[in-house]
This record gives structure tokens, sequence and C-alpha cells, in this order.
């Protein structure tokens, strides 16, 4: 372990879109700066993830000072700004209840909803530091996190990714494999571990930045989309069913809360502390 590397760093400006690969990243205690601050909504006020509509991988967002760029195949690309304080609208995601801002040029929705022939608006996060709480069942009191499924940060090792692919290569779907890591949608991609090695950390630090290790994430369809055609696979619930188990979930990575602020960098060195 004494090895280990942070790879890769990656943020996904508008929930469910495209990741976004970065050199280097701020650590806010409710996650990377920029990471799903944004999030399309129904007409009901409910998110929309790939685990509905899978078209939402190909929507690329570009952070740009003050708002994002947001590009699709076949659309003219668009700058949304952040919208100014003011009215939030009740928004709901999986079982948490969020107040958020929606985007206040209605071509933003129209552009989100023409690209994924379904009506959505697109909403932004305000305040990170007091909207959504972390679940409580593994948290520490006051901990937050933007519009991610439940945890700030999301790691994953190369070394663990191998071990499935070799699983996934033995087993009846062997066809749907290898698989890139950008189907486990991670933050922080970690290499020069063992695999599996990250199921007994309580703590690591990434450089200079500490971080509590909350729990074992677990996996839905999502890993199973293509995330450069939208197109839907067997792999890897199938092997994660019958190699990756914990508490009733198939499960790959983990998720990470800050303990601290700061900057971490691709090539930083990864130390378990617990």
């Amino acid at each position: 372990m004494g090895n280990a590397r942070l790879q890769s760093i990656h943020v996904h400006p508008v929930k469910a879109s495209r990741s976004l690969a970065l050199r280097e990243a701020v650590v806010e205690p409710w996650g990377l700066a920029g990471d799903r601050r944004w999030m399309l909504i129904d007409d009901g006020g409910k998110v929309v993830t790939q685990r509905r509509l899978p078209r939402i991988a190909l929507v690329a967002a570009e952070l740009l000072p003050g708002g994002v760029r947001l590009s699709a195949p076949g659309r003219e690309p668009l700058t949304v700004p952040v919208p100014r304080a003011g009215a939030t609208v009740p928004t709901q995601i999986f079982r948490d209840k969020v107040e958020a801002v929606p985007a206040e040029d209605e071509t933003a929705h129209a552009w989100c909803s023409a690209f994924l022939e379904e009506d959505v608006r697109l909403v932004y996060l305000d305040d990170p530091a007091t909207r959504r709480l972390v679940d409580p069942r593994y948290a520490l009191p006051g901990e937050t996190v933007t519009f991610a499924d439940g945890y700030p940060l999301l790691l994953t090792t190369t070394a663990s990714l191998d071990a499935l692919n070799s699983l996934i290569a033995r087993g009846e779907h062997a066809g749907d494999g290898p698989l890139p890591m950008n189907r486990f949608r991670p933050n922080v991609v970690v290499f020069g571990t063992e695999p599996w090695a990250e199921d007994g950390w309580s703590r690591v630090t990434v450089g200079e930045v500490a971080f509590r290790v909350a729990k074992p994430c677990g996996r839905c369809v999502v890993t199973t989309t293509d995330q450069d055609t939208a197109e839907r696979g067997r792999e890897p619930l199938h092997t994660l069913g019958l190699h990756r188990r914990a508490d009733g979930k198939l499960v790959f990575g983990q998720n990470l809360v800050p303990l601290g602020r700061g900057t971490i960098r691709v090539g930083d060195p990864v130390r378990v502390c617990g």
C-alpha cells in the first residue's frame, strides 16, 4: 500500500451526465468542487438519472466560471449560468427532499428536454452546506452532500476493477467485458493497491486531505450502461451478484466523507490511516 497513488479525478457537473476528468480538484466538506451541483428533475420534482434515462450519459457538462456549458450529440452547445439567489423548488432525490434553484433561462430546460425526449428541468444546489444531510445511519453530525447519490465522494481502485474483469472473463457473460472504470462513476481512482483492499479501510488520506470511509457503495443498473453509447448490457451486476454482496447489496468501491478541506492532485500519495 506504500506505493498507492491517485490515478485520476472525476467530477460530474450535472448529476448522471458524462464524467469530466481533472488534474486537480478542491475538496469541500460536501464533495469535490463542481461535482453534482446541477441535476435534472421531472415534472413532479423527482430526480432523473441514467437509471431511467440512460441517454443522459451522452450529455457532457464543462465547468465554467459562474456556470456550465452543456453539449450532446446533435445539439448546439449551451452555456447555463449559475442562477441568482431566489425562490427554490422542492425536489426529491430517492428518499431525500431537497430545495433547489431552477436555472433561470428557460432555454436550458428546453435544451435538456429536447435531447432526452422527455420534459425535464435543470436545477442547481445553491447551498450545499445546509440543504441535504448524509444518511444519518452512516454520518457524523452535520455532514452534508450535494446531488450525489448519498455521499460526498466515491473511491475505486484499479486493482479491484482488474479483479472484477477477471471474474467477468471467466463467467457466462464474458463477452460483456472487460469494463472500463467509467461504468462505476467514481470521483477518485487509486492504483497501487491489492484487489479489494479498500474493503478494510476506515480512513485514508489523499495528498494532505483526510477522508472517512463511510460504507461500501451499492451498485445499480447504471453500471451496466455503456457511458459512450448509452446501451445497456448484463455486466457487472451479474458477476457482482455472485461475488460481491454486502448487507443485501452488490458492492464496488467505497463512499468517502472529507474530514477537511484542501486540494488533491493526480499522482498524490494515498495512505491508509485505519
